[in-house]
């Protein structure tokens, strides 16, 4: 059974690790929780694995030169990260700094209180002053 607290890995491919990096630690202020080198002769790749420390979710980065898999993201590939109070010009400038664009929400409802930052895979990230509740989400 999915409980309230089991953790999160979120996968996705990068052509670049290293900006991945620069744009999710150095940008957003994630933590690296694990960088490692595949063993191609295994059939393995590298490894990045961002997350706020000690938080039950992490975003696993992979890449490799012998199965390279190009990045596929649409308008509705969002990480929501629920900030709880507005980002700030700084925070965003930060984020741009380290490789990310700005961009319009797919969907206007997250440009109300947000901002929507590619990453330099072209995945969204949506940085939002609102918080998210629990209590009140229930399936319909």
């Amino acid at each position: 059974m999915i409980e309230p607290t089991s953790a999160i890995r979120i996968a996705r491919p990068s052509l670049d690790l290293a900006a991945a990096e620069r744009f999710y630690s150095g940008g957003l202020g994630l933590s690296v929780l694990y960088r490692g080198s595949g063993r191609p002769e295994l059939g393995e790749r590298d490894l990045l694995m961002v997350g706020p420390g000690g938080g039950p979710w992490h975003l696993e980065l992979t890449a490799s030169d012998h199965d390279v898999v190009t990045p596929r993201p649409t308008p509705e590939d969002l990480l929501v990260i629920y900030l709880g109070t507005p980002p700030t010009d700084a925070f965003v400038t930060r984020a741009t700094e380290h490789g990310g664009t700005v961009v319009p929400s797919h969907n206007p409802y997250w440009d109300r209180g947000g901002v929507t930052v590619t990453d330099p895979d072209g995945y969204r990230v949506v940085l939002t002053e609102r918080v998210w509740a629990p209590a009140r989400a229930t399936a319909g």
